[in-house]
């Protein structure tokens, strides 16, 4: 069955050329601790995520609520093996199925249905796989004979709607969604969620990032709260957006206070 777990898991971006900027040896910034070590502190880096643990199981629907720059992004394609950690590890059981960009691969100058086998592919579908899906891709798109155009003669939205058919068309053992998917046209809206949701419910796991606490509410069974690449709170979804809120009214209230100051603050978490 399908599982992740992140062991003791630390993510650094080096930064380089701005040495002489910083004077602190490190210090707390929206998107994670900005670090100096080495001789005279010349080595300077934004820790992403700091030591982080989770395990997600087969079945699990997990949300990951935080503000811009708690590590949210990170933390989805470092389970999505964009990213390789600098320290801990990352055990997969089953296949991940990153869901970043609706239309990977796409070429404006090839056609729809070659679009829809290059996509697919970047996608992880095997060509058994996209000859079988490509009768669905195209009853969801609604694009008929303009599949065998190149792409380059669509409008905005009959190419959306195309990488929204393709993306959507994947059968995912561990699905990793980014504030989830649009298919870019008002009169799709209930037709794309339908189609979200199975997609959904095909997974084994699915990971969500979001700034919506209704998306997570509908969606998922259990969340985390991140800040400055830690998880501060973990639990079910209506824990874990209390701890956002009241989190929020904390720091609107006291803009200099820390997330380990506001943990130390309340007796909820």
């Amino acid at each position: 069955m399908a599982s992740l777990a992140l062991d003791n898991v630390t993510v650094d971006f080096p930064i380089y050329g701005v040495q002489k900027t910083f004077r602190g040896a490190i210090r707390s910034a929206t998107g994670g601790l900005i670090r100096r070590e080495g001789a005279d502190h010349q080595h300077v880096s934004v820790r992403a995520l700091d030591n982080l643990s989770l395990s997600i199981k087969h079945g699990d629907r997990l949300g990951i609520i935080g503000h811009n720059g708690a590590g949210k992004s990170t933390l989805l394609r470092l389970c999505a093996g964009v990213y390789e950690p600098a320290n801990g590890r990352v055990l997969i059981e089953g296949k991940v199925s990153p869901l970043f960009n609706t239309a990977p691969g796409l070429d404006m100058d090839d056609t729809g249905y070659e679009n829809i086998i290059t996509c697919g592919l970047y996608l992880g579908m095997t060509r058994e796989e996209i000859a079988r899906k490509t009768p669905d891709i195209e009853a969801f798109s609604e694009l008929g004979e303009y599949l065998s155009l190149p792409t380059k003669t669509y409008s905005t939205g009959m190419l959306t709607r195309l990488g929204f058919a393709i993306a959507t068309a994947i059968d995912p053992e561990i699905l990793v969604l980014d504030e989830g998917l649009g298919a870019g046209d008002a009169r799709f809206a209930e037709k794309a969620k339908r189609r979200v949701d199975a997609l959904i419910e095909r997974a084994s796991v699915l990971i969500l990032a979001s700034h919506s606490d209704a998306l997570i509410k509908s969606l998922c069974t259990r969340a985390i709260l991140l800040q400055s690449g830690r998880i501060m709170v973990e639990g079910s979804v209506d824990e874990v957006n209390e701890a956002y809120r009241k989190l929020n009214q904390a720091t609107d209230t006291n803009p200099a206070l820390s997330a380990d100051q506001f943990l130390h603050s309340t007796s909820a978490y």
